[in-house]
């Protein structure tokens, strides 16, 4: 049995928490600021600056999204064999940086000449290959960064819960500015303003990890630094070649995102796949062949049945983020083309409505982080499992809302506000029921050596949730005709229905988790 993690000493805490907790905090802060501010206007920017249709925009966004939450599979296992974690976190910081100035490039808007869309085939090429960046950068830094939080804390701290909503609130923080600045500057001063916001965010990030390292006491070194130097190429070390295997992905990468609407016949006429959700399905063969073997091979009972409760885990984000990423797809054009936007005597924009669900977890993170502790001291913590059922059914009572107010316009015929924001509020409680307790789950439960490779299971499960999300969002498409005008009515039957399916899915998922409650927990074997 490997030895647990150590305790934080005295000394080193600020406000009964690590220190190496606020490096993780504002980093994360930072990093989140600069990917939800890129992802508030993404589809928007495909849709009305690239004239992209509404199915191929969200082609994109799932393409985008599921292979953003691929890559923390590898560069979780890297980091656990090799590299180490704070080396991963800055190679991955480099890039996103990069990526994310890389948006700023707009290039010339299409245009329609005798019914065909022409685009500037140039800028589209700087923008796939600056998501791919992104994506690349994204798996590096994400897993490695919650990875290093869990480390900060010993096995059974009632404080990790609470240390993890936090850190949560960090990320929402980053999310909370981002929307609003990056929105506003995007759809206002123009499309590059608002993603080269983004990149000094990133930046930002970057430079508060170099300057924090000595709180991490030393969590997040190479685990063991003379293999990582050893030279395997000519002068080339291990190391070297990560770096360069990374730079040829990215290249692997930037083709796949650009196939996010081409279509694979694996049995023709039957069944059918996109070059991207085929690397995906690679991903996790080798991810799950891994654990396996792992679990077999190398656990005893009781870790192979806490393994088995954190794959659980990963499958109930899965279901969650399903229903949570339709905020960045079928929420914004709903936002966007069906809804009076004036509130507090302000016109918001769809991208700064975005903002609203990290505004809540604000709000929230502190009043769950203030709970779980009390709770456990007086003896009715609800458990995990529990909360995670709540979470799921709380994501489907918010589409239920949408639902509402899809069926009672106002007197233009379009949705209130006040329902939207509703509606992302009950998203969020189910957010931070779910989400926070998931990743501290991963990080007790896993074996101390699979760790980062299980965390980076987790983001492949959102990842998959972020293809689906995009599938869900095509039910709502509409086919806008040139020179037409929405049928506002027509557009409200088609995400009434998009958002009673959703609605109807949360809860029931969430059902059935308690009903699976009593095995999961024995699964546990303790861990809360």
């Amino acid at each position: 049995m490997s030895a647990p993690a150590v305790a934080a000493l005295p000394h080193e805490e600020f406000l009964g928490h690590p220190k190496g907790l606020y490096v993780c905090f504002f980093t994360e802060m930072w990093e989140r600021f600069s990917f939800y501010g890129m992802k508030a206007l993404l589809l928007l920017y495909l849709v009305k600056y690239h004239l992209f249709t509404d199915e191929h925009g969200y082609n994109l966004i799932g393409a985008y999204g599921g292979l953003v939450y691929a890559m923390p599979v590898i560069g979780g296992l890297l980091a656990d064999r090799w590299l180490g974690m704070r080396k991963a976190v800055v190679f991955g910081g480099i890039l996103l940086v990069l990526g994310h100035l890389g948006m700023a490039i707009e290039g010339h808007p299409a245009s329609r000449i005798d019914g065909e869309v022409v685009r500037d085939a140039a800028a589209l090429q700087v923008f796939y290959f600056s998501l791919a960046l992104i994506i690349m950068g994204v798996g590096f830094l994400k897993p490695n960064i919650s990875t290093i939080v869990g480390k900060l804390y010993g096995d059974n701290d009632p404080r990790r819960d609470a240390g993890f909503s936090l850190f949560y609130a960090g990320i929402n923080l980053g999310a909370t500015v981002s929307g609003l600045l990056c929105g506003w500057l995007g759809e206002t001063w123009g499309w590059g303003w608002g993603f080269g916001a983004a990149g000094i965010g990133m930046l930002a990030g970057l430079a508060n990890f170099l300057g924090g390292q000595k709180h991490l006491r030393g969590h997040a070194e190479p685990p063991d630094p003379a293999r990582l130097r050893e030279r395997r190429l000519g002068p080339l070390t291990r190391e070297h070649l990560i770096y360069l295997g990374a730079l040829a992905g990215i290249v692997v990468v930037w083709g796949l995102i650009q196939s996010h609407s081409v279509l694979v016949p694996l049995i023709p006429g039957l069944l059918e796949a996109s070059p991207v959700l085929l690397a995906m399905h690679a991903v996790s063969a080798c991810l799950l062949g891994g654990i396996g073997w792992f679990m077999f091979r190398h656990c005893t009972r009781i870790e192979r049945e806490q393994m088995f409760a954190v794959l659980a885990f990963i499958g109930f984000c899965l279901l969650f983020f399903t229903l949570y990423e339709q905020t960045y797809g079928s929420w914004v054009l709903f936002s966007d083309r069906a809804m009076n936007h004036a509130a507090l005597g302000i016109e918001w924009s769809a991208s700064q409505l975005t903002s609203l669900g990290a505004f809540f977890i604000l709000l929230l993170a502190p009043a769950f982080a203030w709970l779980w502790p009390r709770l456990d001291r007086a003896g009715r913590n609800p458990g995990s499992v529990t909360k995670s059922a709540w979470g799921l059914i709380c994501a489907g009572l918010s589409f239920f809302v949408l639902v509402w107010s899809a069926r009672h316009p106002q007197a233009n015929g379009l949705t209130g506000i006040g329902w939207f924001v509703l509606a992302y509020f009950v998203l969020e409680i189910g957010e931070m029921l779910l989400s926070p307790i998931g990743l501290s789950v991963v990080t007790a439960l896993s074996v101390p050596r699979v760790v980062g490779l299980m965390m980076g299971g987790w983001f492949l499960g959102t990842s998959y949730s972020e293809v689906l999300a995009a599938q869900l969002g095509k039910l709502s498409a509409l086919e806008i005709p040139e020179g037409g005008t929405l049928d506002v009515a027509a557009a409200l039957g088609k995400y009434d229905a998009l958002f009673t399916f959703s609605g109807w899915l949360g809860i029931g998922c969430g059902i059935g988790v308690l009903a699976l409650a009593p095995l999961l927990r024995r699964w546990m074997h303790g861990v809360k």
